[in-house]
């Protein structure tokens, strides 16, 4: 008996390990081929992400220069602060794992940060192209 249940307890946390390991990495690539789908894109393309990410524009009544960058800094591994002063977490999974995971909270952040940075939605393609850059960062 003893036998068994130290045999059940490794396997336990074998498998508990594994799906770890697995898990931010499969979300991910769930929450990109949703993108694709809704894209009709076969791929997305880092190097679009990476102008995306660091591209600048003028805000169009404010008339303050606004990018990604502006927030979560040109180092997409490095922790950021909002205009209000609050720290936002590293984008890049590698530096974040949980990043990029959950499909709501995805969109909810693509949505609010697309509309303060480009006055507007940011399309599937935009989305995946810069999910892509920031999973090719190591």
């Amino acid at each position: 008996m003893k036998t068994f249940k130290g045999l059940a307890t490794l396997a336990a946390v074998f498998f508990a390990g594994s799906v770890y390991a697995a898990g931010p990495n499969a979300q991910m690539s769930q929450v990109l081929d949703g993108l694709k789908k809704e894209a009709g894109a076969a791929s997305f393309s880092a190097e679009e992400g990476r102008k995306l990410y660091n591209a600048k524009r003028t805000h169009s009544q404010k008339k303050e220069e606004r990018s990604c960058t502006t927030c979560h800094t040109s180092n997409p591994a490095a922790s950021g602060k909002s205009t209000a002063g609050k720290v936002i977490e590293p984008l890049s999974p590698s530096a974040n794992p949980q990043r990029f995971t959950d499909p709501k909270k995805v969109e909810k952040w693509f949505k609010r940060n697309c509309e303060w940075v480009y006055e507007r939605e940011c399309t599937p393609k935009e989305k995946g192209d810069f999910i892509t850059y920031m999973m090719s960062l190591k």
